[in-house]
């Protein structure tokens, strides 16, 4: 019996990377998980990989930009499991660059799919989620790097994440649900482009982390947020967890 038995959860961005990662470790727990992207056949591919683990998935396709797809996954999750005990937003559009080369569309891209998919989430949530459920959402150490320039407009998109976070925290514990952040560093593909993109940045960047390697996706950030929506962290809401190696200092 695992820590998460018969507990429902759904990720965003579960495709590859990140997401497909913390799916693997909640599953290998227990937990029934609804695995959400834009790509059916990444999508598949996860759920496969799982149930050839032993544990239980399904693909469900979900554009995070668009409200009613959110609120049409969350329903067909919900009628498919029964419920639902966990939320993890992980996907995200990444709008990089200085602010002068930031586009307006490239900048609302990133709002649209950071924060404003991640309080639609949340919202088509709650309900399932009163009485013991958990969100997890993902911030950045990006708004604390030892040298932001280049990455103002994807701070600032996870910086709103941080603060809704504490304020769905701050208003939803009443309803018995946690929420709270998580900043990692993994090797995702969009950590492994850009390495290929910004070699000179990236020695850099691997310099600075006190544990002297990137995350990985299952072990390294999956394993953590099984801790964070378990009952070991019962009494951990509003709150971010750096899983940088001790890499951003926060304060």
């Amino acid at each position: 019996m695992g820590s998460l038995q018969d507990k429902i959860a759904l990720i965003t961005g579960a495709g590859q990377g990140v997401g497909q990662g913390i799916a693997y470790a909640l599953a290998a727990e227990g937990a029934r998980v609804a695995v959400v992207g834009r790509t059916l056949g990444k999508l598949e591919d996860t759920c496969a990989e799982i149930r050839r683990r032993g544990g239980v998935a399904d693909a469900f396709v979900c554009d995070m930009m668009v409200k009613e797809q959110i609120d049409h996954c969350v329903e067909q999750v919900v009628n498919r499991y029964g419920g639902l005990n966990i939320l993890i937003n992980n996907a995200q559009i990444v709008p990089l660059g200085r602010l002068l080369e930031v586009s307006d569309e490239a900048f609302v891209t990133g709002l649209d799919s950071g924060p404003l998919a991640t309080l639609r989430m949340m919202r088509a949530c709650h309900t399932h989620l009163k009485g013991g459920g958990a969100v997890v959402n993902f911030a950045s150490s990006a708004a604390v790097r030892w040298d932001a320039s280049g990455y103002g407009p994807y701070a600032a998109a996870k910086e709103a994440i941080r603060a809704l976070t504490r304020a769905a925290a701050c208003e939803w514990g009443v309803d018995g649900i946690r929420v709270n952040a998580v900043a990692p560093h993994a090797m995702s593909p969009g950590m492994k482009g850009w390495m290929t993109e910004r070699p000179e940045e990236a020695a850099a960047f691997f310099k600075t982390i006190p544990l002297g390697r990137v995350g990985d996706c299952e072990q390294d950030i999956g394993r953590a947020i099984v801790f964070l929506v378990g009952a070991d962290a019962g009494y951990l809401t509003g709150a971010t967890l750096p899983l940088d190696g001790g890499q951003a200092y926060w304060g």
